[in-house]
């Protein structure tokens, strides 16, 4: 799991922030951490109830632009959703090539490359799953991608 790197918001070094809500006393709050590491070691605790019971929420992804890209394959697969779930296109794009790179002596196929190619590039999600659904991206035979959208199970 990659550490954290701050990232520069209007000159501003920011840390990543965890939004949480407390289901014994019914308040939200954000948990600050300097690396995933942090996180994933920290017991999250409500700073108001001392409760451990915390449901964590998404209230919004950014995904740093800069000129060191991500290293997308060493996140795990909570980050990950959270690219797809962000609805950066490029971002998708750039994680679906970083990964497919590392699947050894295996072809993804022609949708899976086009399809990646297509996000980078900056083609909306939406019509790159139509076209995925329409067999627009490949040949037919390819085996289509699981719909990755939240709520929907693969």
């Amino acid at each position: 799991m990659p550490s954290h790197r701050p990232s520069l918001a209007n000159g501003n070094i920011t840390m990543p922030s965890y939004t949480f809500h407390c289901n014994s006393c019914h308040r939200d709050l954000t948990l600050f951490y300097k690396t995933y590491r942090q996180y994933d070691d920290a017991t999250h605790t409500c700073p108001h109830c001392q409760s451990t019971d915390l449901t964590r929420t998404i209230t919004s992804v950014t995904i740093g632009r800069g000129s060191s890209s991500h290293d997308y394959t060493a996140m795990n697969a909570n980050q990950m959703l959270s690219v797809f779930e962000s609805g950066d296109s490029k971002a998708v794009g750039e994680m679906m090539k970083q990964v497919g790179a590392t699947v050894p002596d295996s072809n993804l196929g022609e949708n899976y490359n086009a399809a990646a190619d297509k996000l980078s590039s900056g083609a909306s999600m939406d019509s790159v799953e139509r076209d995925l659904r329409n067999n627009a991206l490949g040949k037919a035979s390819d085996a289509p991608l699981p719909d990755l959208r939240p709520g929907k199970k693969p």
